[in-house]
């Protein structure tokens, strides 16, 4: 059963980051499963740090990004989740191609959520695990 409480589509989810730092990085979303987002970043000029790896930050803006439109769109309607605490463990380096990165559910409450992002590299080794706290704010 899924947990989405609106509309939900990678076409929806790529309209609402236009002009924000996820299309600037050249994030794409490619699926909305039942209860997961999945989404992509390349490793190249835009994303690279001086060693030529993935930037952890980068890493990090993907998790987040996915943790957050999880949270967002499992929300009751009229609510809005914001984030409280992200961590990121970077497990290992990537230096090209794609990172990709798939959010599932840990707790879906109803002041909190949180999320467990996990990234792997075109070879499906894991690049970096992460896990986001939302806060859920009420309509006012």
């Amino acid at each position: 059963m899924p947990i989405w409480t609106q509309p939900i589509s990678c076409e929806i989810l790529a309209r609402l980051h236009e002009g924000t730092a996820v299309q600037h990085l050249g994030i794409e979303f490619l699926d909305v499963g039942e209860d997961s987002i999945t989404a992509r970043v390349p490793v190249d000029s835009r994303t690279k740090q001086p060693y030529g790896l993935l930037h952890g930050g980068v890493s990090v803006v993907l998790a987040e990004t996915l943790g957050s439109c999880g949270a967002a769109f499992s929300c009751p309607p009229g609510h809005r989740a914001v984030g409280l605490d992200i961590n990121a463990n970077h497990l290992r380096g990537a230096t090209a191609g794609w990172v990709t990165g798939v959010t599932r559910p840990v707790h879906i409450g109803r002041s909190t959520q949180v999320w467990q992002i996990d990234l792997r590299n075109d070879a499906g080794e894991p690049t970096c695990v992460s896990r986001l706290t939302m806060a859920v704010l009420a309509p006012r």
